[in-house]
């Protein structure tokens, strides 16, 4: 299976580089989209490795998102596994997404912090529990970090869907659509590496962003 790596990045100057040369060791060349960055982003990812996409201005993570998967979409990927550019996912769990992908063909893999969430900031463990809890009583399915967005999907289920958010809803947005479409949703455990490097999530203007979007969704029956 040939996986496309995507990693949408804003400001991230500090840690793509790192990121960007583990993947290469790996022999993956990951896509970064640079969402508009005012910092050495786009120079850091491309000097290391990375196929690089500009945004001129900041529009958000879900239309990274977004640029990314058509970009990929027109090449023979036969899917694509989403990092942040904060170099909080480990490029080590990268064999776990596609190991279980090639077992599990018709499935969205999504990692899973929570299993070893003793570092992870209270406010946004708490945020993330309580997204978890709604976007798994609308998908049907036990999703125990639905807001992680270290995920694997196929071509096919890419093809069929069409991303509408702009910003952080979008991890939400993908996993009720794959639910809608009789997708199964599987959970990975994940390391994840919490450094100095701020959050660009606003735990109460994301949250009221959340549940401004998830009405739109009735719970599955």
């Amino acid at each position: 299976m040939k996986v496309g790596i995507l990693i949408a990045a804003y400001n991230e100057g500090n840690q793509i580089g790192q990121l960007v040369r583990m993947l290469k060791q790996m022999k993956f060349v990951p896509i970064v989209v640079d969402d508009g960055s005012q910092d050495n982003t786009a120079k850091e990812a491309e000097t290391n490795g990375a196929n690089v996409i500009r945004h001129k201005k900041n529009l958000g993570k879900g239309a990274s998102l977004k640029t990314g998967i058509n970009y990929i979409l027109k090449e023979d990927y036969d899917a694509v596994l989403i990092m942040d550019g904060d170099a909080q996912h480990s490029p080590n769990d990268v064999h776990k997404f596609i190991d279980l992908a090639d077992k599990q063909p018709n499935a969205v893999i999504i990692g899973n912090r929570m299993g070893n969430a003793k570092n992870m900031p209270v406010d946004r463990k708490l945020t993330n529990m309580f997204m978890s809890f709604i976007v798994s009583l609308i998908c049907g399915q036990r999703i125990p970090d639905s807001q992680c967005g270290f995920r694997l999907m196929k071509r096919e289920f890419l093809k069929g869907i069409k991303i509408e958010s702009a910003r952080f809803e979008v991890e939400s947005e993908i996993l009720i659509k794959a639910s809608r479409a009789r997708i199964k949703i599987l959970s990975v455990p994940i390391e994840t590496l919490y450094g100095e490097e701020a959050s660009q999530i606003n735990p109460f203007v994301d949250t009221i962003r959340f549940i401004v979007f998830i009405l739109k969704f009735p719970f599955m029956k």
